[in-house]
């Protein structure tokens, strides 16, 4: 199956947002993708939001799902693609979305790991998501979700290649800074190389931003990529074949002698102290 990347520079306007993102939908399609993955915060960058957050989100989650919907079902491609939904509570969850080519939507993983590091606080204004890890059947895969910071937990990428992820789908806004790039890139490929199986990264291109974009086979080898592009897509065969292949000489899966299970604790830096 060929799955794309797809990388953009959300604005504070949904529609707008939607605009790009059908364009780059399109044209993956056009290429032979059956999927495209778009970052964190595809639907609007909270930065360049002109109202007040939460109010926006409120206003704005509804009509960002159907507009992925209509895309995913006149194109004819499954999107994944993140953005903000509201809690019920003042701190929206940051969620992502995955929908399939009809426009139905298969199922919602919101965020885990808030980004509380490098001097930001995510879970000042974000609530954390208590769902557990989501893995989705896309095309014949199985493909597991997760949110940027998500990236720098190794225990979340082997829970899902434990639960059968073929693929794993990374949409994110990864801040520029020293290193940053490298940090990027060496996890990607470590989470692949790790597990035996497909990562899939989407980055915004703002500003703020890294992009760099990139499809990682089972053995940490970059498929295709993009580097600051404000907007562009990257795209490559993703095949059960090519991790059969990978997993036959090399059976970390097969070989390890400790367990995974994982359980959802409670959010420890959220205002206040504990999120429960």
């Amino acid at each position: 199956m060929k799955v794309s990347v797809g990388q953009f520079n959300p604005g504070g306007d949904v529609d707008g947002n939607l605009v790009v993102m059908r364009r780059l939908a399109a044209s993956a399609r056009d290429g032979g993708s059956a999927l495209i993955v778009f970052p964190e915060e595809s639907m609007f960058s909270v930065g360049r939001v002109e109202v007040d957050f939460a109010a926006a989100v409120d206003a704005q989650w509804t009509s960002f799902v159907q507009g992925l919907s209509l895309i995913a079902s006149q194109v004819g491609i499954a999107v994944i693609a993140g953005g903000y939904e509201s809690s019920g509570e003042q701190r929206p969850f940051n969620t992502l979305i995955a929908i399939d080519d009809d426009g139905r939507i298969l199922e919602t993983y919101r965020k885990l790991h808030l980004y509380d590091a490098f001097s930001y606080q995510e879970s000042q204004r974000i609530k954390p998501g208590d769902g557990g890890l989501k893995v989705v059947p896309i095309g014949g895969l199985r493909i597991g979700i997760m949110t940027c910071y998500d990236l720098r937990f190794p225990e979340m990428a082997r829970a899902l290649a434990v639960q059968g992820a073929d693929l794993i789908c990374v949409a994110a806004a990864w801040f520029k800074g020293e290193h940053k790039i490298d940090h990027w890139q060496t996890l990607l490929r470590a989470r692949a190389i790790e597990n035996t199986c497909w990562v899939a990264a989407a980055g915004t291109s703002s500003g703020h931003c890294i992009g760099h974009s990139v499809i990682v086979d089972p053995m940490g080898v970059p498929q295709d990529f993009l580097k600051d592009e404000e907007e562009g897509i990257a795209t490559a065969a993703v095949t059960r074949k090519r991790i059969d292949e990978v997993r036959e000489f090399l059976p970390v899966l097969a070989n390890r002698r400790l367990t995974s299970s994982y359980e959802v604790v409670p959010n420890i830096t959220a205002p206040g102290g504990v999120d429960h």
